[in-house]
């Protein structure tokens, strides 16, 4: 064995030590209370990964998609055509704000979908809950983050996990959250003219 590598061997030994040490100090179970927000992509994508996280360990989950409308996205097919059983799946959006142009009926659906969330997150039989896009509703005040938060930290059950997101999440919603994941934009094909491309973007 040369020097390097008797070098990298017992770096990795000290730090695996560390590691096992470190890990004995971590039992705790609990359900989370994820956000994934930022301006750059890959927010609901993180939330979807999570869901066929569930589905392949056998945990019943549920995903209420705020904001977005009708339109098909990839996510939405392969749920309702493959894994019907295994998660729920509820669209209570109409469209972007810019598309619906009315926020009597923007406000009206963000709650109806919130309904649907406090139902599902109290369901016993979901362990999973993903809020895609309710980030926007509460940014633009179609909920009450004190109502959401107060609902989340007070009866949200124990072992249950919920991931909210969308960009600008609220600084409420950063103080009662576990983990928080702020995506950053460095570049986007957008910016260069290029259209949301399938599979990438829906």
């Amino acid at each position: 064995m040369d020097d390097t590598t008797a070098r990298h061997t017992e770096k990795m030994r000290r730090i695996k030590a560390a590691r096992d040490e470190m890990m004995k100090t971590k039992t705790e179970e609990k359900g989370l209370i994820i956000v994934n927000t930022g301006k750059g992509k890959g927010k609901s994508s993180a939330g979807f990964g999570m869901i066929m996280r569930c589905i392949a360990h056998q945990m019943p989950c549920a995903v209420v998609q705020f904001i977005k409308g009708a339109r098909a996205t990839g996510e939405a097919t392969f749920l309702r055509e493959r894994f019907v059983d295994e998660c729920r799946l509820f669209v209570t959006g109409e469209g972007f704000t810019w598309e619906t142009q009315d926020r009597d009926r923007d406000i009206a659906a963000a709650q109806n979908g919130w309904e649907i969330a406090k139902a599902q997150i109290l369901d016993p039989d979901i362990q999973f809950v993903l809020l895609d896009e309710i980030n926007i509703a509460l940014r633009n005040d179609y909920l009450d983050i004190d109502e959401v938060v107060d609902f989340l930290l007070t009866q949200k059950p124990h072992m249950t996990h919920v991931c909210l997101t969308g960009r600008n999440a609220k600084p409420e919603l950063i103080e009662a959250a576990d983990l928080v994941t702020e995506m950053t934009l460095l570049k986007h094909p957008f910016r260069d003219g290029v259209k949301a491309q399938k599979g990438v973007e829906f």
